[in-house]
């Protein structure tokens, strides 16, 4: 969240960060008119509580000065009566106040292109794009062809939008989950394996939980959601905590399942297994001093550049503008992988700084001599393995239908190199 003396201090530069974002700017007026009663309210149930606990005292000085005490008693009991009324109306109002608090976004950087979708503005194109000699096949037809993958029995066990992977695949599946392991492990990384739920207090120390429900798995009739991305389950280790300054940066590498909603995407990738309920991802998390966090912000994104230069996949980063990007970051650039199918550039994943916003709404600081201050969060999706198979396997794809595996991957592969349609006998498909 924001820093609400930030608010109440600047209201015109939260303004201003809402008109880029194409949000509603008057809810900065709402959110200080519900402070501004709330606070006088506050102060008034403060006032009438300590008349309360002196009443006792002045019963016993008017007592003993021979002073009639009906005045005092008839006040004494007015008074819980006019101090419930105020707690019941602070109520009212902290609830609204908090509400457009928790929900206001992230204060846009100054490098963010402003504007809509049309507006997001491409940093890096990098990998020749080779003229295929044979018409190039989508992911999903490729797989289907060798028998890699089956969406009509997950439809049939589990709904629209979901998979089951099959031989040779689940190994690259894995081999990707690995290669990413190793490669952030040998930068310094420590590697997490975060809980797959989390209850909803941590779920909102990440993210404005009414802008994303719509999004999330919840659990019926328990305090717990399905992780969206190991970055929230990510972030809430160290909620409430206050964290030494010798030992930041503090950098994870996450490694999870993520389930998610997909909710009003209906009829956009909805074929093979590019926009799914569940996929696998490595995610880069880092805790660091507000000083180093956008020094943090090039290194993660430089090892997502490497780690796709190193799987030869044409890629272009792309500044993503004010109007799209998430309510988190204060800047997020996307890198995109070449589909030849499709002859367009498609989200493999993104790359975000969100300063101090997921800080605040999980209190982690750090000691900075005598005071204590927020750290700054960073995340970036190193790999998402689903995503990455359908664009490994466009790219690496042969005229007979077969694919090779990229250099870089086979040795996690049990000896693999190509992925081919004699490897399997139709009449023993499963």
């Amino acid at each position: 969240m924001l820093d609400i003396n930030l608010i109440r201090e600047n209201p015109s530069l939260v303004k201003d960060s809402l008109k880029k974002r194409g949000l509603n700017p008057n809810q900065v007026d709402e959110f200080l008119s519900l402070d501004s009663k709330w606070k006088t309210i506050k102060q008034q149930t403060e006032e009438l509580r300590a008349e309360r606990n002196r009443t006792s005292v002045r019963i016993n000085e008017a007592k003993k000065q021979g002073k009639s005490i009906d005045d005092i008693i008839k006040r004494s009991k007015e008074l819980p009566k006019k101090i419930q009324e105020l707690e019941n109306e602070l109520k009212d109002l902290e609830t609204k106040r908090e509400f457009i608090f928790e929900n206001f976004p992230n204060l846009v950087d100054k490098s963010v292109p402003i504007g809509d979708e049309s507006k997001n503005k491409t940093i890096l194109t990098f990998g020749k794009i080779s003229k295929s000699k044979f018409p190039a096949k989508g992911h999903e037809e490729l797989l289907l062809n060798l028998d890699l993958v089956d969406i009509e029995k997950a439809a049939k066990v589990s709904g629209a939008r979901f998979y089951y992977l099959k031989r040779d695949i689940v190994r690259l599946n894995y081999a990707i989950i690995n290669f990413a392991l190793d490669f952030l492990s040998k930068k310094g990384f420590i590697l997490m394996q975060p809980p797959y739920m989390l209850n909803k207090a941590s779920l909102k120390g990440a993210l404005p939980l009414a802008a994303f429900e719509e999004m999330i798995y919840k659990i019926e009739d328990e305090d717990l959601y399905l992780i969206g991305t190991a970055e929230h389950a990510l972030n809430a280790y160290y909620s409430n905590e206050t964290l030494q300054t010798k030992d930041l940066p503090i950098r994870f590498a996450g490694v999870s399942p993520c389930f998610r909603k997909e909710a009003g995407s209906h009829g956009k990738d909805t074929k093979g297994i590019f926009r799914t309920h569940q996929f696998e991802k490595i995610e880069q998390f880092v805790f660091c001093t507000p000083e180093n966090s956008w020094k943090e912000f090039d290194l993660i994104l430089n090892n997502s550049k490497e780690m796709l230069k190193q799987l030869k996949i044409p890629f272009r980063f792309i500044i993503l503008s004010s109007q799209d990007m998430g309510r988190v970051p204060t800047k997020t650039i996307d890198f995109e992988g070449y589909f030849p199918s499709q002859k367009a550039y498609r989200e493999l994943g993104s790359c975000s700084n969100c300063l101090d916003y997921q800080a605040r709404r999980s209190n982690i600081k750090y000691d900075d001599k005598a005071t204590r201050k927020f750290v700054h969060t960073l995340n970036n999706t190193a790999i998402a393995t689903e995503r990455m198979i359908a664009c490994i396997v466009e790219n690496y794809q042969q005229k007979d239908g077969s694919i090779k595996v990229p250099l870089v991957l086979q040795k996690y592969m049990n000896g693999v190199k190509v992925i081919e349609e004699k490897k399997i006998s139709k009449k023993k498909r499963l």
